[in-house]
């Protein structure tokens, strides 16, 4: 069947369209995606501007356009951190229900991490043993961890990129001041790590999300053009060697770094200084990439709820 899952997140909304069936991997037929940086989008109170309600209604009426043209049986519709810690997440929910009938189903922040790492364990396996699972999105830090498909710990945290952008980068933050943030986000990470680790080091460590695949992308790993199925890591030591020089960085050459977008450029070295702090805290020298996230994740769980769909 073709299912199409509508996801709001603090950078981008995005509607990806699959083919799908019990017992294989989802096949993209289909993506539509666009900008709407509502983790930037918000008042003086925390609440999601006007401009941004705005942004992501007409984006989720592109989106079920989309959606009914491609032919999709089935439209998941969830958003994330941005709308769930803003104020008036239940006004900004009911406005985008009444203007185009789609009710946003909005995700925990523990949820959000466990459908990432069950998409992570389908993608690596059995073989990968016990996993760890790290994704930096734009409002926030998911982190899992699990030798099942169920990850035996599994966090939020509210260390996204976009969000330390817009609070730690609105100037340019002088030295003492990354050295306070790099400590503070070593403290923060830390603080649950035990949760992780109370049942040993990971055998394989992964991270998803577009900041870690520029990361890598920018470190030295593969570009997208080879496609899904090679190898990407990202090294803690290639990490440290590119950290400091980012920071020195103006945004205009960040953005022509490879595999970093303009419209994300800004985020990069917050997303780079959380990647760092993780691999720190949980002493991992690298994180092998996978192509799988949330999206996949809230697919293979639809599906698993649904075992008589058969091929076609």
């Amino acid at each position: 069947m073709r299912l199409g899952v509508l996801d709001i997140g603090s950078n981008t909304g995005h509607l990806l369209v699959v083919d799908a069936h019990g017992g294989a991997a989802p096949l993209p037929a289909s993506s539509h995606k666009q900008p709407l940086r509502l983790a930037e989008h918000l008042d003086d109170d925390g609440g999601v501007s006007p401009a941004g309600v705005d942004a992501l209604v007409e984006f989720t009426a592109q989106a079920v356009r989309v959606a009914e043209e491609r032919g999709c049986a089935e439209t998941l519709a969830f958003a994330t951190s941005a709308v769930r810690d803003a104020v008036n997440s239940d006004t900004v929910l009911k406005t985008v229900q009444e203007r185009t009938g789609v009710r946003l189903e909005v995700l925990s922040g523990e949820d959000e991490a466990r459908l990432t790492f069950l998409a992570v364990r389908r993608w690596f396996g059995w073989s990968a043993g016990r996993l760890a699972v790290f994704d930096i999105g734009g409002g926030s830090l998911e982190i899992a961890g699990g030798s099942d498909e169920a990850p035996d710990a599994a966090w939020s945290l509210p260390l996204g990129a976009a969000r330390l952008a817009r609070t730690h980068f609105a100037v340019v933050p002088d030295a003492e001041a990354l050295h306070a943030l790099r400590r503070d986000l070593r403290a923060e990470i830390a603080q649950n790590a035990g949760t992780l680790l109370r049942a040993g080091r990971p055998d394989r460590a992964a991270a998803t999300s577009k900041t870690f695949r520029s990361l890598a992308r920018i470190c030295g790993a593969a570009p997208a053009a080879e496609g899904p199925l090679v190898r990407r890591v990202l090294s803690l030591e290639a990490l440290r060697d590119r950290v400091d020089e980012l920071t020195r960085t103006g945004l205009d050459d960040l953005a022509k770094l490879p595999g970093v977008s303009p419209s994300r450029a800004h985020q990069i070295v917050p997303g780079a200084l959380v990647a760092e702090a993780c691999m720190d805290v949980f002493d991992l020298t690298e994180l092998e990439i996978c192509p799988w996230a949330l999206r996949e994740g809230v697919i293979l769980q639809r599906l698993d709820q649904m075992p008589h769909i058969g091929v076609g």
